[in-house]
């Protein structure tokens, strides 16, 4: 599985290979292997290392063929893959888990949006029609068999216009985009990760309340000292979690914010408050009122 997860151009082929919808893809071994790929796949299309990359790095979008060249030294000239570019309207996410008596259980579909090619918020559930959540999970059930998986693993999807899905990547973990949980699920997703490891029955994923995920970059830490912590506290139905990482930097995942509420829009309204004060922009008479209201 490992081995499936750590390359993306055999994590590619395995999803081909067992019938997953996936963007065209090419393997990419010299500038030559690019030129060819492009011809047979055109343009826009994402060159990606095929090891070692994340959050967006080792990845360069190849918008004309003569931007080749420059892709190919801009990755280091390693073993690549060219991937179709997918003009998606949501990037979806699916955490699910597997147990060792081959038992299934999941989270449902949950909503991503990226910054900066780095998960910026996941909502639950995902604001999609019924029909493809239910096509997301579909997938999602058969890499975790196909692999024999035995723990959490996230399946992630492009949606296009058309509401067809594209499978992006997996990451056999518990992810980002799960991390929610926590708040609003009866088994949040690590407790699920020990009990299918220890060989324990999958714990229900039973969605107490819609939730939104904020991730917390080093970007919003002050020069000197911590960003506004008491008056996120404050607001009810938030709640924050630090990684205990001493050094802030520009892009480095620091924490999160979940906020519940009776509605996915209801907790992205919620969240969004929060997200003020957490970067320094809350108002002094809307703390007041929170502080009032909790």
């Amino acid at each position: 599985m490992l081995a499936i997860a750590q390359n993306r151009l055999r994590e590619k082929a395995f999803m081909a290979a067992n019938g997953l919808p996936v963007p065209p893809f090419a393997p990419v071994h010299s500038a030559a292997d690019l030129h060819t790929a492009l011809a047979q796949i055109g343009t826009p299309a994402v060159l990606k290392t095929a090891e070692s990359g994340y959050d967006g790095k080792g990845q360069v979008k190849i918008s004309h063929v003569a931007e080749a060249t420059a892709a190919w030294e801009a990755i280091g000239r390693q073993p690549a893959i060219l991937e179709g570019f997918v003009p998606f309207v949501k990037e979806l996410s699916v955490v699910a888990a597997r147990g060792q008596q081959g038992d299934f259980a999941h989270y449902g579909a949950i909503e991503n949006e990226h910054r900066d090619h780095i998960l910026y918020r996941s909502i639950s559930p995902a604001l999609v029609p019924y029909e493809v959540a239910e096509r997301a999970i579909q997938y999602a059930q058969i890499v975790l068999e196909c692999l024999d998986v035995v723990g959490v693993l996230c399946v992630e999807f492009f949606l296009t216009a058309d509401n067809t899905l594209l499978l992006n990547e997996i990451a056999p973990r518990p992810h980002n985009s799960g991390h929610l949980t926590i708040e609003s699920h009866q088994t949040n997703q690590f407790e699920q990760q020990v009990r299918a490891v220890c060989g324990l029955p999958l714990g229900s994923t039973a969605q107490l309340r819609p939730a939104a995920m904020l991730n917390l970059l080093g970007d919003v830490w002050p020069a000197h000292g911590q960003p506004a912590w008491a008056a996120v506290h404050a607001i009810p139905h938030v709640k924050l979690h630090l990684y205990g990482k001493h050094t802030a930097r520009k892009g480095r995942k620091m924490g999160h914010l979940t906020a519940v509420g009776e509605t996915v829009e209801e907790a992205v309204v919620v969240l969004s408050e929060a997200e003020k004060w957490a970067e320094g922009q809350g108002s002094g008479g809307a703390e007041e009122r929170l502080i009032a209201d909790r």
